[in-house]
């Protein structure tokens, strides 16, 4: 897609007269009167260059420039000056300006002032891009931890769709981190700066569900003496994050999937619509098939939301990943209450990695708080533990002893067998036996 120019002026013919030249120069363009029209249609990750005349009648150019680099202190404004502005354009170019152009200008030094800018958006652009793939790299690792299949395939796919603008609805157990994969989705996109609006569709009062997500008029039901903003037109260029949305009444639902379908809501009152640039991520608990089976959740809702459908796996199917996680919100806990970070001995690892964790990585935080806070982090040992073999037990302890004394030793193989009590073959055999590598550490 083509950058796009938005050219602003109250006069009619030199309005006229750039549309023909940006045409010619195969600039898609916007053509506006007002400064307030233009700001309404830019964001920072708007792709493109403002073109505004400072004299206007109503909100100015300067106010416009201002206005616009407080959204984006590197988008480009060129500005349009008359004789007698030239000392005003040239103090706004310490102020950011891109550059201004004097009245009467011949088209070419428009064309060619507007092409120079658009390259300098384009390298902006590309570069923030760059720098959300490195450091959104990084940061997505350090938030969803786990050197699993199931882990490392979660990273990869948030990787790929983060970036588009594809709805996504992310299902597992409760405590696994959906609320988490949300937070990953939206921060990695171009949305990130903008609002990520979390809604618990559980806690939503039954009578006030509409008015809560769509808003409503003055006067629209008993109590509303004001104008509200639901939380979709509050999210604006954000994301709207639909927590437990298989707790949303049946009733509900149809609005919900226009609202989603049209990106428009109406508010509870009103009778125009209101357009909504929003992504929608949607997160359930239990299978929605099975509800929609049930008659408890629509399926064409479900059709809608699932383009994207991420997985979070919960602790049982990657109890490698224990240690390293343990370590993690052992050290943010240690944070919150202003405690030094504590030294985890392997031992405890061990444990935390051989348990059950039904609440999954939310009953893992709970057992880091109690350690941090000196407290046994231990639980009840569940039936299926109970269950196994005393073989099996045995194997598991031990592979998780292992895993939890390399990752207390930093990946370190020597110092690993020495507070083992092994050999280095040994070692290496109980390694080999148990398929571990210097990686389980990580």
């Amino acid at each position: 897609m083509k950058q796009t120019v938005i050219f602003v002026d109250d006069e009619e013919e030199l309005r006229h007269a750039t549309s023909q030249t940006l045409m010619l120069a195969d600039m898609p363009a916007m053509i506006l009167d007002k400064a307030e029209l233009a700001l309404a249609q830019i964001s920072r990750g708007f792709d493109g260059v403002l073109v505004t005349d400072i004299r206007m009648p109503g909100q100015d150019g300067l106010w416009l420039m201002r206005k616009v680099l407080e959204l984006d202190p590197e988008f480009p404004v060129i500005l349009i000056t008359g004789h007698g502005d030239v000392n005003l354009a040239v103090q706004s170019m310490r102020e950011g300006a891109y550059d201004f152009i004097e009245k009467p200008f011949a088209p070419s030094r428009l064309v060619s002032t507007i092409h120079r800018a658009l390259e300098k958006r384009r390298l902006t652009i590309e570069n923030r891009a760059l720098k959300r793939e490195v450091g959104g790299r990084d940061k997505l690792e350090a938030r969803l931890i786990g050197r699993s299949d199931a882990m490392v395939a979660l990273r990869k796919q948030i990787r790929t769709i983060a970036a588009t603008d594809a709805d996504v609805l992310i299902t597992g157990a409760t405590g696994v981190g959906k609320d988490m994969t949300a937070h990953a989705l939206h921060d990695l996109s171009a949305r990130g700066p903008h609002p990520f609006v979390h809604i618990n569709c559980a806690a939503l009062p039954v009578d006030l569900v509409e008015s809560e997500l769509f808003g409503h008029e003055a006067g629209a039901f008993a109590g509303a003496m004001r104008a509200r903003f639901g939380k979709f037109e509050f999210a604006r260029q954000g994301t709207v994050f639909l927590d437990e949305i298989d707790s949303l009444p049946v009733s509900v639902q149809a609005k919900l999937l226009y609202a989603i379908q049209e990106r428009k809501i109406t508010r509870l009152g009103a009778n125009d619509p209101v357009d909504l640039d929003i992504r929608i991520i949607a997160a359930a608990k239990t299978d929605l098939s099975e509800a929609v089976a049930a008659g408890t959740f629509r399926a064409d809702l479900l059709y809608r939301l699932n383009v994207v459908t991420l997985h979070v796996p919960p602790l049982a199917t990657r109890r490698d990943d224990i240690p390293s996680l343990f370590l993690n919100l052992a050290a943010q806990a240690a944070a919150r209450y202003s405690k030094q970070s504590p030294d985890v001995p392997a031992d405890v690892l061990a444990q935390m990695a051989t348990q059950d964790w039904p609440g999954n990585v939310r009953e893992l935080r709970n057992a880091a708080d109690r350690f941090v806070l000196g407290l046994d982090p231990t639980t009840a040992m569940g039936p299926d533990n109970q269950a196994q073999s005393l073989s099996q037990k045995m194997a598991d302890h031990e592979r998780a002893l292992i895993i939890a004394t390399l990752t207390a030793q930093g990946g370190s193989l020597k110092q690993t067998y020495e507070a083992l009590g092994l050999s280095r073959k040994a070692l290496y055999e109980k390694m080999q036996k148990y398929g571990l590598s210097k990686a389980d550490a990580d």
